[in-house]
């Protein structure tokens, strides 16, 4: 299965993973990015890394 990072200003990807969820159940190749105004450009690159680690299974990940 493909991999999936959601990287959105504020908390909106946290609420796309929660609805997406509340339909389908709980996802496993799923990570929710969000930043916010003041948040460190480098700190969130690297948050971003971690999660495409985490989400890849072998098949990609969208972003």
């Amino acid at each position: 299965m493909i991999g999936l990072v959601l990287v959105t200003h504020g908390r909106l990807a946290d609420e796309f993973k929660a609805a997406l969820e509340h339909v389908m159940g709980p996802q496993k190749q799923i990570e929710a990015i969000t930043i916010g105004a003041e948040d460190d450009a480098d700190l969130c690159r690297g948050d971003i890394i971690e999660a495409v680690k985490r989400v890849d299974s072998g098949d990609g990940v969208a972003i």
